[in-house]
């Protein structure tokens, strides 16, 4: 079967259906799936000729929506060169360029950038980091890792380990993985006057286990697929001092907010404060093509160095992919020639107002809206095949899970569309 071929959407579902199988779906009890053929700005064309808004950015990371051109032209111009080179013995342009901008644009004590092929393998590379660091400067009993409850970070098995063995979605593996430490989630939302009492059941694990903790690993100000929960600045500001006075690495999970989703370009920039290692990934391509990091500071970098390995033991074969880092170059440029944050701050506009009526609906337990973020969390969990039907009627997609209903559209979308969507949202939630 050729790739020229035409295939309608009754063949491309069955064919679908018989071989493969969906994140976080049932093979042989799956729900329907949408094919699609083509996207344009935020709109998804299906086979069977329906446009649908995406309102998720597939899973956020369409930055600057789908076609655009100037990404295209780099993938086109990085394509002419080379597709691929090992990155063992040998740097091309793409990557040097784009690992000297993410070092400008980020917190200032990070210097070193690691180039990983995803988001969960960039989590593995930063909980390597910390525990060989640690190795390498002879304190080898520093390998457990402290984290919040309601976090996640990524499906691989060191990541999955600091996921929450209960929202995290992994809790089957429970008994091989590795066992960490989990702090109770901070309970002061973003925007509200902070409360002491939050910090204390992880300030109680680091001071009991400090000697054994390589590093606090969480997600800053935003926890996403956990629980989708927004807390306060100052929670984060007292995380970062604890590491200090322990002597505990702190580790930025970034990939879902980095890059303006939250209306800093870093979310840890909320709190004025800088980790030791730095996870970047989804958005960093503008969706493109799959690339993550890893950045650490020149401490780091040095002691895992200057210790027994003498080098840092990981190696992934696609990392640092010309193509990707090319055009990953393309979109953060393309980020910060625009005024961002007053696009950040019309979205967060739009969806406060288009989200709020939800917020009177019996059966909506909060709605909440941070920079490009908006959520509507429901009292009990959706049905999903049921929701993503309905959804789909009304011209958008999203993906809600759990109780969660929730959009982060690409930073293109206009107005109209945001009504769209948000209108659409509000309604499907009022129906369940």
């Amino acid at each position: 079967m050729s790739l020229s071929e035409q295939l309608s959407a009754e063949q491309l579902q069955a064919i679908d259906r018989a071989h493969i199988w969906h994140p976080y779906a049932s093979a042989t009890a799956a729900p329907p799936v949408y094919p699609v053929v083509s996207a344009e700005g935020v709109r998804l064309k299906l086979a069977d000729g329906r446009e649908l808004i995406d309102g998720i950015s597939s899973w956020w990371s369409v930055l600057h929506g789908y076609n655009h051109p100037v990404l295209n032209q780099a993938a086109r111009d990085q394509l002419e060169k080379m597709s691929h080179v090992m990155f063992g013995g040998i740097t091309h342009p793409p990557a040097v360029k784009l690992a000297k901008l993410l070092v400008d644009i980020t917190p200032t004590p990070l210097t070193r950038v690691f180039f990983s092929d995803s988001g969960s393998v960039s989590v593995e590379v930063a909980i390597k980091m910390a525990i060989q660091y640690w190795y390498s400067v002879g304190k080898k009993e520093k390998t457990r890792l402290l984290t919040l409850k309601s976090g996640y970070h990524g499906d691989t098995f060191g990541a999955m380990a600091v996921c929450d063995p209960v929202t995290g979605m992994h809790h089957l593996f429970s008994g091989v993985l590795p066992k960490h430490l989990f702090a109770d989630a901070p309970k002061t939302a973003f925007d509200e006057p902070y409360d002491d009492a939050d910090i204390n059941s992880l300030k109680q694990l680091i001071e009991q286990h400090h000697h054994q903790l390589a590093a606090v690993i969480l997600e800053p100000i935003v926890q996403g697929t956990g629980g989708m929960n927004f807390y306060s600045p100052e929670y984060l500001k007292q995380v970062r001092q604890l590491c200090d006075q322990h002597d505990v690495l702190l580790i930025c999970d970034e990939i879902a907010t980095g890059f303006g989703r939250t209306g800093k370009l870093f979310a840890c920039e909320h709190a004025n404060i800088a980790p030791d290692i730095l996870c970047l990934g989804k958005t960093l391509t503008g969706g493109y093509l799959s690339l993550a990091a890893t950045l650490c500071t020149e401490k780091i970098a040095i002691g895992i160095s200057e210790g027994e390995a003498g080098v840092f033991m990981h190696g992934p074969t696609f990392m640092a992919n010309p193509m990707a880092t090319a055009v990953s170059l393309a979109s953060v440029e393309l980020l910060l020639s625009q005024p961002w944050q007053d696009n950040i701050s019309r979205i967060e506009q739009q969806l406060r107002q288009g989200l709020a009526p939800a917020a009177k609906l019996a059966q909506v337990a909060d709605v909440r809206v941070l920079g490009s973020i908006g959520v509507i969390e429901m009292k009990s969990a959706v049905d999903m095949a049921r929701i993503q039907q309905q959804l789909v009627a009304e011209g958008i997609w999203v993906r809600p899970f759990g109780k969660l209903v929730y959009t982060i559209p690409p930073y293109i979308i206009d107005n109209r569309d945001l009504q769209i969507l948000t209108k659409g949202l509000v309604k499907v939630v009022e129906s369940c």
